[in-house]
């Protein structure tokens, strides 16, 4: 089965790249102070922004088909490199009348959603020049 598929597109404009994925288009950029526009988040961004609305969409979903009174999820990321590797800290707040079981529960479902399970577990990138 095919996943996702997206294009990322540069051309004159420094560090602006266009998004799509065939229905929604987007824009990625690099901050003013390294010589981008600012016109769009930087990539590590959008990489923090995939994990958070994974997260937030998989807990609603698991939420509402348990009939859990999850009301809202809000996740707040962060990304730190160091020589040993990358570490991303997600923090995550649910409003509801959750029962404290529920509320670890969902946190476990949370460490299974599928860009958390994407981004712990093996990646492998082929790259290749597109023909001519």
């Amino acid at each position: 089965m095919a996943g996702p598929s997206v294009t990322a597109s540069i051309g004159n404009i420094d560090y602006q790249v266009r998004l799509g994925d065939g229905t929604h288009s987007w824009v990625a950029d690099e901050p003013a102070g390294i010589g981008g526009g600012d016109t769009g988040p930087e990539p590590a961004s959008l990489l923090l922004a995939s994990l958070g609305a994974c997260t937030s969409i998989t807990l609603k979903m698991y939420a509402k088909r348990k009939e859990w009174p999850l009301e809202g999820v809000h996740v707040e990321l962060s990304m730190t490199s160091t020589a040993d590797g990358t570490n991303i800290d997600r923090r995550i707040a649910l409003t509801g009348a959750l029962s404290d079981e529920q509320r670890e529960r969902l946190l476990q479902i949370a460490n299974a959603c599928p860009m958390h399970k994407v981004l712990s577990g093996a990646i492998r990138i082929e790259s290749g020049l597109a023909p001519q």
